[in-house]
């Protein structure tokens, strides 16, 4: 815990820092949601297809999905999620001529979730 997930199109590749983003939203995860540093765990899915509305061209989304145990209140993850969309505004570079789509959210994790390390 945290699980994150971060979806974002393939057009962004080169100008997302990946690395320096995941930092400094660990960083933020354990700022504002009191996680463990060592807990914090990001995956980045890239996605080759991108389309909004009518439009297949022109845009480029970034989701983040992050997962924590239950106890947070309401507040602590909207103001997660406000700050997880600034760090987006930092760390993603957009190319011309793209349109940017960001979200976040922040759920429980379900109370049947366990994990295994070694």
């Amino acid at each position: 815990m945290p699980q994150i997930t971060v979806d974002y199109s393939a057009v962004l590749s080169e100008g997302f820092d990946r690395p320096a983003f995941a930092k400094a939203l660990h960083e933020e995860v354990v700022r504002t949601a009191a996680a463990k540093p060592e807990a914090c765990k990001t995956q980045f899915r890239a996605t080759e297809d991108t389309v909004v509305g009518p439009d297949t061209d022109g845009h480029a989304i970034v989701h983040v999905t992050l997962g924590l145990l239950a106890g947070r209140t309401d507040e602590t993850k909207v103001t997660l999620t406000e700050n997880v969309l600034g760090l987006l505004r930092e760390y993603v570079k957009l190319g011309e001529g793209l349109a940017f789509h960001a979200s976040a959210e922040v759920r429980d994790l379900d109370p049947s979730y366990r994990k295994f390390e070694s």
